[in-house]
């Protein structure tokens, strides 16, 4: 896996711009420029879900709580059902990017705070009906689910 880092770590224009109507209080946005995984994402140990074009790696398999932390992967287009966070949730995009149903985006760089009690459902952004490339990146980021998370019901992801 190559890391790529250009710049100083901080908010930018977009970060701020993008966190209005979310909740405020601490530092919930930043982002890093220039960080993303270029290569090396194929190989990884990938485990289908029941979502379409959504795969993940368990990170960090505890039994005795209900925090996760995982790699997922969502295709172009593709994206996770409609969840609430039961602890806050953190994450941060590697690869691509991905927009909640309310219209909130992340791209590769983003760290985002998702306060517990939130719902969100993200969908990769992309076109599912064109080939994964460079043009068309999958979603790839890292989250930790502080407490676990809860689906809503109805809730959908894949467009």
């Amino acid at each position: 896996i190559e890391l790529a880092h250009e710049g100083h770590i901080g908010l930018s224009k977009r970060s701020l711009k993008r966190s209005r109507g979310r909740p405020s209080g601490t530092l919930s946005n930043v982002n890093i420029p220039g960080l993303r995984i270029d290569v090396g994402l194929e190989g990884l140990p990938w485990q289908h879900t029941r979502h379409a074009g959504v795969q993940w790696i368990d990170l960090a398999a505890a039994e005795d709580e209900p925090s996760m932390t995982v790699l997922i992967r969502m295709e172009p287009g593709r994206g996770y059902p409609a969840h609430r966070h039961v602890g806050a949730e953190d994450v941060l995009v590697l690869s691509g990017g991905y927009r909640d149903h309310d219209g909130f985006e992340l791209a590769a760089g983003d760290f985002h705070r998702y306060p517990a009690g939130s719902v969100h459902a993200p969908v990769a952004l992309g076109d599912a009906q064109q080939p994964v490339g460079p043009e068309n990146r999958a979603c790839v980021l890292f989250a930790v689910a502080h407490g676990g998370t809860e689906l809503v019901a109805g809730g959908g992801g894949a467009r």
